[in-house]
């Protein structure tokens, strides 16, 4: 009888580096299904350039340090980045905002630091920060859901404007942008954020077609919260299959939706209600798919919930006090920050030793 001995945490279900990534890939499917279905077939093509850019990045820097390149390559974090930065871009984006978004993830945060599990920061979300500070007309050019857009687009279109900027008819992005009333349209948390700004309350703000509560579940804007819910059924299939551990998640929802709650509570006039903090942005898919990145998030259960806690509550902040109208990317940076202090705070007690008190 032969036995391999691990280290520890000893996990009897342990999985290699590519089964772990390839699950990841395949929980992020029904979200971009939905996402295509919702906002057309732009993400698609996004996340195929940022993959292949992501992939090709990875090949010459490795080639550059002089480390073996397939066995890094079959890894597939390099896809998952760049699925993760396809994801995160709006739809018709020009190519370059992914291309470069997934050079920058791969070559500055990874490769420079060392490859896998020596990056400080998450790459996809370092990448879209990038993006938004360099870029962000182009990062936050969204079109409408295509229920509400004027004109029909098929994926030849969405080829043509992502790699044109214009429709195979002619149109232009923003022309593109408009809604059937004629109106540049923007992202539920876009248009609630602007609206509160210039004096409306959050009802009559809710009245602006991008929401349609009528026409959906009443959680958010329409099309958003179908997406959060696919990345919230994939997040559960990632937790029952192990491949992350649910107190990040559980954290950073927690988090959200407690500072949500006390807002609404106080002044339900001028802020969005828990629900629609939850269902709105990138919520799920940070909680599930960003926040949980096994390098640059907290290696303790209970800092993991801390460290989930941290973001929900730098997401609220920021979406209400700051000039961004989503905070994922801001806050899991931030959070990142914070894990060597989280971490020596949260450090279990080696067994048979007892833990030190200051006197």
């Amino acid at each position: 009888m032969s036995f391999t001995l691990a280290s520890s945490p000893h996990n009897h279900k342990r999985k290699t580096t590519s089964q772990l990534m390839l699950l990841v890939i395949y929980a992020c499917i029904p979200a971009a299904i939905v996402q295509a279905y919702f906002f057309g077939w732009g993400n698609l093509i996004h996340i195929a350039i940022a993959s292949f850019t992501a992939i090709a990045a990875e090949a010459v820097f490795l080639a550059i340090r002089n480390k073996a390149i397939t066995p890094r390559l079959t890894d597939y974090s390099a896809i998952l980045t760049g699925v993760l930065i396809g994801l995160s871009v709006p739809s018709f984006a020009p190519w370059w905002i992914s291309f470069l978004g997934a050079a920058f993830a791969i070559i500055i945060v990874k490769q420079l630091y060392g490859g896998i599990g020596f990056n400080l920061f998450n790459p996809a979300m370092a990448a879209y920060v990038m993006l938004l500070i360099s870029f962000p007309l182009q990062m936050t050019s969204w079109l409408p859901p295509v229920s509400l857009m004027q004109y029909e687009l098929t994926i030849v279109d969405a080829f043509y404007a992502i790699f044109t900027g214009f429709s195979s008819a002619g149109y232009s992005i923003e022309q593109l942008r408009l809604g059937v009333d004629g109106i540049t349209m923007a992202t539920p948390l876009d248009t609630l954020k602007t609206d509160l700004t210039i004096g409306m309350t959050t009802t009559e703000s809710m009245a602006s077609p991008v929401f349609s509560l009528d026409s959906g579940l009443g959680l958010s804007g329409l099309g958003w919260e179908w997406i959060n819910l696919a990345f919230f059924a994939g997040g559960m299939f990632l937790i029952f299959t192990k491949t992350i551990n649910w107190h990040i998640p559980a954290g950073f929802l927690s988090g959200l939706f407690g500072c949500a709650l006390i807002g609404f509570l106080i002044s339900p006039d001028t802020v969005a209600s828990p629900t629609f903090h939850i269902f709105s942005g990138a919520a799920m898919f940070g909680a599930f798919f960003i926040a949980t990145d096994p390098v640059s998030a907290s290696t303790t259960n209970k800092g993991r919930v801390i460290f989930g806690l941290l973001i929900g509550c730098l997401i609220y902040f920021i979406r209400v006090f700051g000039g961004y109208p989503d905070a994922i990317a801001f806050a899991v940076l931030l959070a990142n920050m914070c894990v060597p202090l989280i971490d020596y705070y949260t450090r279990p007690t080696t067994y048979g030793h007892v833990k030190e008190v200051s006197k």
